[in-house]
Order: C-alpha cells, then sequence, then structure tokens
C-alpha cells in the first residue's frame, strides 16, 4: 500500500506526532494508500514556508518567461503520467476511469496554458485612457502578485481543482498552501512529488492533507495569508468567508449549484434527452453545476421523462476501472447515507420517484457506496429536495405552463452557478439564457468548460471566477502609478494649499 507524506517547504515530512490514515476505494471500501493526518501546526509550518518564499525567495521576482518554463515543466510531466493520475483518481474517488481519464488529460492541458499565461499575463503596464499627457504626467496601471494564498479544494475533482488553484496562482508569482479534500488526498500528493522533481524553490509549493476543520480554520485566519480560494459547498464557504473577514483577506469562493435545465418545446429530444442525462448524472450527480432541476413543458413531460428514464435504467453500474462502467459510486458511504437521506425526504414531500431511490446492492455492488440514478417528478419548486444541494444521482423534475414561469422557477433559488436551455432557436435559446441569474449557461449542452473563459456564480453560488483573464486577475493586486512630468514648482500649484510658494521680487 503506497505511504504518502505532506510536503512543506520544499521537503517531504510526517505530520506531527506520525499520525495517518487509510484513503479508501469507494468502490469495495478497501484501504488503498496511507495518508498523513496534518495538525493546524502543520498547516502553519507550510504557511510561514509560504511566507518566506513569497518575501525572501526568487519566485515574484522571477520573470514571467522563468516561471512560465517551471509550469510548463510540470504540464509536461503531468501530460507523461496521465494514466497513472488518471487511475488514481478512479480509485480514490470512485469516477468512473472515462471521467478520470478526461480530467487528466484538462489538467496537464490547463497547466500547460497557466505556463503560457505566466508569460504573457499583463506583460505590459496599462496607460489609463485621457489622463496621460507628456508634459504633465504618465498614469497607468500595473498588476502584482497578491502574496501568500491558502488554496482548499473539494473532492469531487481533485486533479482538476488542484490545476485550478496552483495555476493562477503560480503563473501570477504567488506562494501556495494547497489542502485536498480529507476523501480525495491521493493525486493532490502526487502532485507534491512531481513539483519536487521539477526543481520549484522551497516553499513556492506547500501541499498538506488534513481535517478541513482544524487545517482550513489554521489556513483561513493566519495573518501571514493574504488570499483564501475555496471550492466546496455553500456552507463551509459562508464559514471561510466569516473567518477570513478578522484580517481582511481576499476571498474567492466557488460553492453549491441547484442549477435549473430548461427543455424548450421546440428542443432537439434527439440530443436533450441524452444532454439532460448527462448534465445530472455525469460524476454520479457529485458537480456543482448539474442540472439537477429539469424544466419540462407539461404537454412534453410523461414522454421525455419515460425516454430518460428508460435510457438511465440501462447504464451499467460498477467497478469505476472497467471502460464500461457508466456509473460508479459515490465518494464515501458518509456521503452515501446523505443522498439517501434526500431521497428518503423527496418521497416524504410527496414526490414520485419515476426510478431509483435505493441504494444498489446486487453482487459486487454491495461492497461499495453505489446509489441507483434516481429521477423524481411531481416536484414542486418549494420541497427541499428542489431548493438544496444534493450532490448524488438525484433529479428532480418540474413542469411548467409558459417560458416565463420556466424562468421564474430557474431563477427561484439562492444558487446561481449553471444553467441551461435546449432550443432548435438559437436567438431564442440566447434571450432565455440572458434572463437567467447565474454565472454560466449552456445552450444544448452541458460541463463544458475552458480555462479561457472565466466560471463562477452568482448569488451564494460563489464570489469571484476562475479561468479566463478575471480568474488570473482574482490572484493580483492593482496597483495605480502616478509620474509627474512637469519637473518645476511652478507647475504644482496645488502645493499652495500647504505650502504657500515664497514670493520673489520681478
Amino acid at each position: 500500500m503506497e505511504t504518502y507524506r505532506l510536503y512543506i517547504d520544499g521537503h517531504f515530512v510526517d505530520a506531527e506526532g506520525g499520525r495517518t490514515k487509510p484513503s479508501i476505494n469507494p468502490f469495495d471500501g478497501e484501504a488503498i494508500a496511507d495518508i498523513p493526518v496534518a495538525s493546524p501546526g502543520d498547516a502553519e509550518k507550510a504557511i510561514a514556508a509560504a511566507r518566506r518564499a513569497f518575501d525572501e525567495g526568487p519566485w515574484p521576482g522571477m520573470s514571467g518567461e522563468e516561471r512560465s518554463a517551471l509550469i510548463g515543466a510540470l504540464a509536461a510531466r503531468m501530460k507523461e503520467r496521465q494514466k497513472e493520475l488518471a487511475a488514481n483518481e478512479a480509485r480514490d474517488s470512485g469516477g468512473t476511469i472515462a471521467k478520470c481519464g478526461a480530467d487528466a488529460y484538462l489538467a496537464q492541458r490547463q497547466m500547460a496554458w497557466f505556463g503560457e499565461m505566466a508569460k504573457r499575463y499583463n506583460a505590459e503596464a496599462r496607460e489609463i485612457e485621457g489622463m496621460s499627457r507628456p508634459g504633465r504626467s504618465f498614469n497607468y496601471t500595473i498588476r502584482e502578485p497578491i502574496g501568500v494564498c491558502a488554496s482548499i479544494i473539494p473532492w469531487n475533482f481533485p486533479l482538476l481543482m488542484a490545476v485550478w488553484k496552483l495555476g493562477p496562482a503560480l503563473a501570477t508569482g504567488n506562494t501556495v498552501v494547497l489542502k485536498p479534500a480529507s476523501d480525495t488526498p491521493l493525486n493532490a500528493l502526487e502532485l507534491a512529488r512531481i513539483v519536487d522533481e521539477i526543481g520549484f524553490p522551497p516553499g513556492v509549493i506547500n501541499i498538506i492533507a488534513g481535517p478541513g476543520g482544524s487545517i482550513g480554520e489554521a489556513m483561513t485566519t493566519s495573518p501571514l495569508v493574504d488570499k483564501v480560494a475555496f471550492t466546496g459547498s455553500t456552507e463551509v464557504g459562508r464559514d471561510i468567508m466569516a473567518k477570513a473577514a478578522g484580517t481582511l483577506k481576499k476571498v474567492t469562493l466557488e460553492c453549491g449549484g441547484k442549477s435549473a435545465n430548461i427543455v424548450l418545446h421546440d428542443a432537439n429530444w434527439d440530443i436533450a434527452v441524452d444532454g439532460s442525462i448527462f448534465a445530472s448524472f455525469y460524476h454520479q450527480g457529485q458537480v456543482c453545476e448539474s442540472g439537477t432541476r429539469l424544466l419540462l413543458p407539461k404537454d412534453q413531460h410523461d414522454e421525455f421523462v419515460g425516454q430518460m428514464v428508460a435510457k438511465l435504467e440501462a447504464l451499467p453500474m460498477g467497478d469505476p476501472l472497467d471502460p464500461a462502467t457508466r456509473l460508479g459510486p459515490v465518494v464515501s458511504e458518509r456521503h452515501m447515507a446523505t443522498v439517501l437521506d434526500y431521497i428518503e425526504l423527496g418521497k416524504k414531500e410527496g414526490a414520485t420517484l419515476a426510478c431509483g431511490g435505493a441504494r444498489a446492492t446486487e453482487g459486487p455492488l454491495g461492497k461499495g457506496y453505489f446509489i441507483q440514478p434516481t429521477v423524481f417528478t411531481d416536484v414542486t419548486n418549494d420541497m427541499r429536495i428542489a431548493q438544496e444541494e444534493i450532490f448524488g444521482p438525484v433529479l428532480c423534475v418540474l413542469r411548467y405552463d409558459s417560458e416565463e414561469e420556466a424562468v421564474s422557477i430557474a431563477n427561484d433559488s439562492i444558487f446561481g452557478l449553471g444553467g441551461g436551455v435546449w432550443s432548435e432557436d438559437l436567438d431564442h435559446a440566447r434571450e432565455i439564457a440572458a434572463r437567467l441569474r447565474t454565472g454560466t449557461v449552456w445552450i444544448n449542452d452541458w460541463h463544458l468548460l475552458s480555462e479561457r473563459m472565466p466560471f463562477g456564480g452568482y448569488k451564494q453560488s460563489g464570489i469571484g471566477r476562475e479561468f479566463g483573464e478575471e480568474g488570473l486577475n482574482e490572484y493580483t493586486e492593482v496597483k495605480a502609478l502616478h509620474v509627474d512630468d512637469t519637473r518645476t514648482r511652478d507647475n504644482k500649484p496645488w502645493y499652495d494649499m500647504l505650502v504657500p510658494r515664497e514670493k520673489t521680487d520681478a
């Protein structure tokens, strides 16, 4: 069984007291690795190392080209180990090998893009239009790294989320302490090994594994940390924001969602049915922007649901490492219990089960944390299952009479992360999309994200953006510079308000 260690200040070290815990494969409940359990003291050591690396080390002062070379080397090594990283993630998270393979490919591609951005991002000062005049002054802005970044990532996309946090922070010259989720730490700790091979300056990247409560608090309250970047539930995001307020840290949060998926009357069912399954059940529904509220016209509801259910019931469940598997287990026994509780709640609220609704226990599935793909109909938007993030293979189907009602239902949520519209009339679909209060809207598709396009949420789905120029900006401070070009005291009459000029004889 593989044994991992913390990575602090360029060294692999044991957690204080030598504490470890097993990492569990959700397919069969078996231990697959021995993971260090960091303490708040370990977190403080990592933060101090990142502080020294930023204040005294070479990283922030390196040219974009120098930082790019190291980030690019990290991306290249990740590409070489792509298959291994994918298999690690499938065993650690329960994601299918198809999903984890795609993640490993995207992770190295995205890291390579961040490496390019290190060279190209904000390479030149930006002049403030209308304020610069030769003989008077030059006025411009520059962006500078914010400092030490505490990055806390979730368990559903461990490798990708690590890249989403490390990439922009490194590209813009920051140092990082990264904490993976307790349920899925393997690939973050594997990244530490790759980082060590590449030869980043000590303290630039620190990776620690441990409980979110105590470690997260140490990271969010430390006065040595300048920014907290978090992806996870809205509830934890609120707590992090409150704790970071004590030192007025910059905070970016990518939190929960309950995204509405609107099928219009003229939708192409050939893609809308499969697309709605993909929107909701990809990675067993453990995706923050999943389309977990399906809105259907009343006169098309029964037939559309019937087609979906027939396809869902035929999806093979099994070993995530088997390429034939389409649905794997959820991430942990604890999370399985939470999802099953929501299913029972849906029944009590009066929703109707169209399929699923229980743990899957046939044959080898009985050892793992499998839940049947579940569809509820007769759902109203005031039910808890329609308002709260279940984060599992559970879809709520709601009927609507008019498009106005559909938009109203979609926006009646504390969340605003994703959304979707299915229609053959793209102009009309864009009109509907523009009315949805959400950070991303897919038209005739779902889940597709690009490192070049900003991603983030409205309302209680988050603060700030990841990816694109907007995402890089989140890791910088803006400095405004005023450069006087008059060079004489006579051309500074505003000084007279405080220091009158001496009168001279003509």
